[in-house]
């Protein structure tokens, strides 16, 4: 990882983000999901799913974009909630049974890695408030 005295720079857009770059690949693997057998047939879930994951990542770009620390703040919070719905279900995917175990792992992972990413920069926000 280098030299932890090292600065390191600062992000210069959302696409930079860890967060934003974990949502995308999040709403990717929906999206993909959603796409095979027999997922696809069912169109209210995959919808569902679909509609929650590409969320996470729009209101991160929103988020970096809004000049209002407490507007950012709220579009963070929306993006990390938007993990939070996926992650749920990814249950409901799991018990019908549309993926088995491990799928659900690989779709759980990117789901906490991205809100994780932005409990620091939420704290951080409002700590400057």
């Amino acid at each position: 990882m280098g030299d932890r005295n090292q600065l390191q720079s600062a992000p210069d857009s959302f696409e930079a983000l860890d967060a934003w770059k974990v949502a995308r690949e999040l709403a990717a693997e929906i999206y993909a999901l959603c796409r095979r057998e027999p997922l696809c047939r069912d169109y209210g879930l995959g919808d569902q799913r679909r509609r929650s994951a590409v969320p996470a990542m729009n209101n991160i770009a929103e988020g970096w974009e809004r000049l209002h620390v407490a507007e950012k703040g709220q579009s963070y919070g929306y993006a990390r909630r938007s993990c939070g719905e996926v992650r749920s279900m990814t249950y409901v995917l799991l018990d019908n049974p549309f993926i088995n175990p491990d799928e659900q792992t690989a779709l759980l992972n990117p789901c906490v890695r991205s809100g994780k990413l932005f409990s620091g920069p939420i704290r951080s926000l409002y700590q400057r408030q």
